[in-house]
């Protein structure tokens, strides 16, 4: 029982120390991933480079899944090129085992006391989740030798043999058994090292230990399939897509597994050596094999995972992925998105406030939807960000964090001014019978014009974080604060004149003119974040 729990434990530290590379070259470089991927879809054979490659970075095909799933959701890919990237994936994986299974026994520790050193000194930096991967590097390799190690004992037990001794002539219980290996290991890795063992001392026969392999890469598919039950309809069809490739080679290889077993039994390596290397070899034929077909396979899985039919699309949030929450520099790409459409829904509130401004008094009631969507969606944001380690955040994204969570504020703010304002007009002047004088709906429409242009920059400032747009932005508040006096001004003006329209409306169209004002305060706030970046440097040094 004690030599199970070691082993247990052992594949446990794998998945562990996998999750920890994972995290800690997202976190560092998980922008440039980004980048490397999404400008690789062109092409083919970079997406599946690319697959191959961010896949040996972080360890494990499941983190580009996540990956290419978020893309896929967000619109920023297609399933076709996602596809090939996940194949890429599979090959990526399969190297990697290959080269971990080579004696590094004296890197682990090597890797854990440097990494330590780098993690706990300087935790907040790059350089500490540098530290962080190479903590995680090492515990990969202690774990491999603690797999083999706690094999051995088992594959010596009575119980075990006769267990194994049973997979001796059915291929497809053979392959079963493999993929429940992979889906209870929670890693093909953990499976192919155990198979190889089991080979190494005689346990099972070299046919049955290349059908447990087949099976482990099938069930790692299974697996993406469990782990994306819960995730949108793109996810589904990314994961679903690849179960679907590694059961056609399934289907393909295991009628002539006994052809391929003697074969190898004749090249001059030993059991376990040619199971790691049949492992790799398999999966680069075959992935290589079906990258043509992503696109057929695209539209299949299209065809059995329908769209879902969302009834107002409004009300839910598109970006916000939780599972990238401990991958801090794509969860805050995933929350700018979302930020984003606030602002698109803030840009509709305006366009509608304009529309009541001209009298169409139905449009309150939609303004007063669309705040209520405003409200869903910053809830949903802030509650996404609210889950982030943020203790473990880089000072940069510390940064972004807060430059996200404030403009969501400010646009949630914007909206319940909005709603306040159409619902002023709509009951105070036109319910009223209370028209404003033409020349100041002229001066609010106008004014209207030039928030939604503010607006616009404002999103831009946000998204590229240009020091030049963002002092446009902060002149182009000061010029809204000068035309705001000019028409308040004009509109004492007309009081003076006499004018009865103006002396009716008059506390409404002031009451208007300094909402908008704080519309365009709240707009312009993020100029300043901004801004503010060069001089935090210049104090630095």
């Amino acid at each position: 029982m004690l030599t199970l729990l070691n082993l247990l434990s052992a594949v446990a530290l794998l998945v562990w120390g996998t999750h920890i590379v994972r995290t800690g070259i997202m976190r560092v470089y998980g922008a440039d991933l980004r980048r490397v991927i999404s400008r690789s879809v062109e092409k083919k054979p970079l997406a599946f480079l690319a697959g191959i490659g961010v896949t040996a970075l972080v360890q494990s095909s499941n983190a580009t899944t996540l990956l290419v799933t978020s893309f896929v959701s967000q619109n920023l890919m297609a399933l076709t090129p996602a596809l090939v990237v996940v194949l890429g994936a599979d090959v990526g994986t399969a190297i990697m085992a290959r080269i971990l299974t080579y004696d590094l026994s004296w890197l682990s520790p090597l890797f854990i006391f440097i990494g330590v050193i780098f993690f706990l000194s300087r935790k907040q930096t790059r350089l500490g989740q540098i530290g962080r991967t190479s903590i995680g590097l090492g515990l990969i390799l202690l774990a491999l030798q603690l797999i083999v190690q706690a094999s051995h004992p088992i594959t010596q037990a009575a119980g075990v043999q006769v267990l194994f001794s049973s997979l001796t002539g059915d291929i497809l219980l053979d392959a079963l058994v493999g993929a429940v290996f992979a889906i209870v290991s929670y890693s093909s890795l953990a499976a192919v090292l155990i198979t190889a063992t089991l080979t190494a001392t005689d346990v099972i026969s070299f046919k049955v230990a290349l059908c447990l392999v087949i099976g482990a890469n099938l069930g790692s598919g299974l697996l993406a399939m469990i782990n994306n039950s819960g995730s949108t309809t793109a996810g589904k069809r990314v994961a679903l897509g690849s179960l679907l490739f590694k059961l056609i080679g399934c289907v393909i290889i295991l009628p002539f597994v006994n052809l391929i077993a003697n074969g190898l039994s004749t090249v001059p390596m030993s059991s376990s050596e040619l199971v790691i290397s049949f492992h790799v070899f398999y999966n680069v034929i075959r992935c290589v094999a079906l990258v043509p077909f992503s696109g057929m396979m695209a539209g299949l899985c299209r065809r059995l995972i329908a769209d879902d039919v969302e009834h107002d699309l409004r009300l839910r949030p598109k970006h916000l992925d939780y599972s990238m929450l401990d991958t801090p520099a794509l969860a805050l790409v995933n929350a700018a998105r979302e930020t984003l459409r606030i602002g698109d829904v803030v840009e509709q509130m305006l366009e509608m406030l304009n529309k009541v401004l001209q009298g169409e008094v139905r449009e309150e009631r939609n303004i007063r939807r669309l705040d209520d969507d405003v409200d869903v969606l910053y809830t949903a944001i802030k509650l996404y960000l609210a889950q982030m380690p943020k203790e473990d955040l880089a000072a940069e994204d510390s940064r972004r964090w807060a430059e996200i969570i404030d403009l969501a504020l400010n646009l949630e703010q914007a909206g319940d001014i909005i709603e306040r304002m159409s619902a002023e007009i709509a009951a105070k002047s036109l319910a009223a019978h209370r028209p404003f004088s033409s020349e100041g709906v002229l001066e609010l429409e106008s004014m209207q014009e030039q928030l939604l242009k503010n607006l616009h920059l404002s999103m831009s400032v946000f998204i590229s974080r240009d020091i030049t747009t963002a002092k446009r932005l902060r002149r182009a508040k000061h010029r809204f604060r000068i035309l705001n006096q000019r028409y308040s001004l004009a509109h004492v003006n007309r009081l003076h004149q006499q004018n009865v329209q103006s002396i009716e409306t008059s506390s409404l169209h002031l009451g208007l003119l300094g909402d908008m004002k704080r519309l365009n305060s709240l707009f312009c706030t993020v100029a300043y974040s901004v801004l503010e970046q060069p001089e935090e440097n210049d104090s630095r040094e």
